[in-house]
């Protein structure tokens, strides 16, 4: 089998990156060459983009599309300062022994992005690859992107991010103690501590899943700093498991899903009002999860 590689940062894994993946399936056996950290930590760290999956799961889930193996290469400032012909001749002929080449129509390569897709399939050949360029696919008129899909989650727009990633956008973190007032009105939560690269939807209740080891429970999830009680604090991630008691979740890995947005966040006039809107939000919650 000819040994082919596809080469992308990946974040998400959505429905473009699954059809480079596919196209690359068709000439051999696959090998993802991605980059940790984000090139622009290293060339212009004030424009670093949050993700929208650690790599540990990116490796899974390039896996899962299809790729036979996933080489993660450390983007760093010598990186960075390779020319196109060095990063051909070292990474791709000498590092991989590339016989194929996959790339988006969008990659760039090289000292300053020097290299493009259309220099690389010219002197592809030269070094004994050939190189297949991908149109990168569209929704609705517009690009499939990482980009695009990190905005339309931080907008609260989770169900059009979830269609372009072909799955429901999720965050995880450790379980850490909050101010357990869910615990005291009747809804203990799960409060998930994140990364500062975590990309967090808009404040707002949500509907979802909430999996901690083997378990996963149908959740209603709030996002935001509590309006409705006095006190400064910051932005909690928190979900609370629908129908479920007694759970013990501190220090473990809980992963939250995001399958629908119900509603803003909202102050209320004290506790009774908010007690009967999350008894709304957990029943349209519940109704949602359950198709």
């Amino acid at each position: 089998m000819k040994k082919v590689i596809a080469i992308g940062i990946f974040d998400g894994v959505h429905a473009g990156h699954q059809q480079i993946i596919d196209i690359a399936k068709h000439q051999g056996d696959v090998t993802v060459m991605t980059f940790d950290p984000h090139p622009a930590s290293v060339i212009a760290p004030e424009r670093t983009p949050t993700q929208l999956v650690n790599v540990k799961d990116r490796i899974q889930l390039l896996k899962k599309a299809g790729a036979t193996a996933v080489e993660v290469v450390n983007f760093n400032k010598e990186f960075s300062q390779l020319s196109p012909d060095q990063f051909i001749e070292d990474i791709l002929v000498g590092r991989f022994a590339a016989e194929h080449v996959v790339i988006g129509e969008n990659f760039n390569f090289g000292y300053k992005a020097q290299g493009t897709p259309k220099y690389l399939s010219e002197v592809g050949p030269k070094y004994g690859f050939g190189v297949s360029i991908v149109k990168l696919q569209e929704d609705r008129g517009s690009t499939i992107s990482s980009s695009r899909i990190r905005n339309l989650i931080i907008d609260g727009q989770i169900d059009r991010a979830n269609e372009l990633l072909t799955r429901n956008f999720y965050l995880k973190g450790l379980v850490i103690h909050g101010e357990k007032r869910g615990r005291e009105i009747g809804y203990p939560t799960a409060n998930i501590g994140l990364t500062p690269l975590a990309t967090i939807p808009a404040d707002g209740v949500y509907a979802g899943w909430l999996s901690v080891g083997a378990n996963r429970w149908p959740a209603a999830i709030s996002i935001g700093t509590n309006p409705t009680f006095p006190g400064v604090r910051g932005r909690q991630v928190e979900a609370y498991a629908l129908d479920q008691v007694g759970l013990e979740l501190y220090d473990q890995e809980g992963k939250i899903e995001f399958g629908y947005r119900l509603r803003d966040t909202l102050k209320f006039d004290g506790l009774a009002p908010l007690l009967e809107q999350m008894k709304k939000d957990c029943d349209k919650a519940r109704e949602l999860t359950s198709k």
